[in-house]
């Protein structure tokens, strides 16, 4: 386990101070204007301790896009006093900050758009099929997103291409069904995930940033006939390898779940996907890992350089500071009910954990 807690030098010279990473966490924190409020504040109180990186909540960059009520915003000036806390807030509990960018695209919540269409590359799930003109906007409101992220003191942005919303969409056959230069072919469907991630690094050099940490996080494999498959992940990786990234990040439900088509069936999707990358870029997993035999296992598959946590982190507040100790006995995989407040959630995500949604964490009987 103290594997996890050696240094890891990225490619633009910056230093992190270990393995671990706070994987990104919708909370259902933020007030309508997609700024912290004390819920938030208490929740990321001492949740990125001894860890080396803390990726935000999903976090808006553009109007229209909202698919959580409580997301944050990084849309315009006005979102930097909310930014710059929470931005000051990781990165005082020695953690790097990484702000997460989104956009939902058709998973927009019509009563959250404040009267936008709900739009998305093709006309489907209720959503209205963006122009091009929309398009390219969008694309800059990334790049926007990326400069505000730096006024504000984080120390990086991830782009969220991943868990089907709108940069997946834009990828993925199932969804886009567009016949001009956006969509088509595999090449046509992979422009907008790379002029996304094109704007996103020259926002970081219009700043003269260097140091400025850019990862992208993508969901390997998608259901349905035309859905993505591990084949076509591979292809968005060779080209995001080319970029001037500093790390990819793979979603998964579960770390050790093997291909389901477009590769090998008898091996992991994690382990092929570190393969195919070849050592270009650090590989952060993910994958419901709650306990310490979970992590362990994770790390012993040596197909990773990061190791992220999400519900883990959720249920355990001090969950880094657990794994550097070795206070293993101490961890726990299911909430208590009987001790919610030490959780510090937002009352909107104790909610929805009480309703057994799948992703959240589970209560123990």
């Amino acid at each position: 386990m103290q594997s996890l807690f050696q240094a890891y030098t990225l490619n633009n010279g910056v230093e992190v101070k270990n393995r671990l990473v706070v994987a990104p966490m919708t909370h259902w924190g933020s007030d309508a204007n997609g700024h912290i409020t004390h819920e938030e504040r208490e929740f990321i109180k001492g949740r990125a301790e001894d860890f080396g990186m803390f990726i935000s909540a999903a976090t808006l960059v553009a109007h229209g896009g909202k698919s959580f009520d409580g997301e944050p915003h990084a849309i315009d000036e006005g979102d930097l006093e909310s930014l710059s806390e929470l931005a000051n807030t990781i990165k005082s509990q020695g953690a790097k900050a990484i702000l997460q960018l989104h956009h939902g695209g058709y998973t927009a919540i019509p009563e959250l758009t404040n009267g936008l269409d709900v739009i998305a590359p093709s006309a489907i799930n209720s959503a209205r099929e963006m122009s091009a003109d929309e398009v390219e906007a969008l694309v800059v409101a990334f790049g926007n997103a990326t400069k505000l992220a730096i006024k504000a003191g984080f120390d990086g942005v991830e782009i969220h291409g991943a868990n089907g919303y709108l940069i997946q969409q834009f990828y993925s056959a199932q969804s886009n069904l567009r016949e001009d230069k956006w969509g088509g072919n595999l090449q046509k469907r992979m422009k907008f995930p790379l002029a996304v991630t094109d704007a996103v690094i020259e926002a970081k050099k219009s700043l003269n940033k260097p140091e400025f940490i850019i990862g992208y996080r993508f969901s390997p494999e998608e259901p349905g006939d035309n859905g993505i498959t591990m084949s076509e992940t591979f292809a968005l990786v060779d080209e995001l390898c080319k970029k001037e990234l500093q790390y990819l990040h793979i979603s998964l439900h579960d770390f050790f779940v093997h291909a389901r088509r477009g590769a090998d069936t008898n091996r992991t999707r994690i382990e092929q996907i570190h393969e195919r990358i070849g050592g270009k870029l650090p590989l952060i997993g993910v994958g419901n890992l709650l306990s310490s035999e979970d992590i362990q296992k994770a790390v012993s598959l040596k197909s990773t350089e990061f190791i992220a946590l999400g519900k883990s982190v959720m249920i355990n507040p001090n969950m880094a500071t657990l794994l550097k100790n070795d206070e293993f006995d101490k961890i726990e995989t299911t909430l208590d009910a009987d001790k919610k407040d030490s959780y510090r959630f937002p009352k909107k995500l104790w909610e929805l954990i009480e309703m057994k949604l799948d992703f959240l964490p589970k209560i123990k009987e």
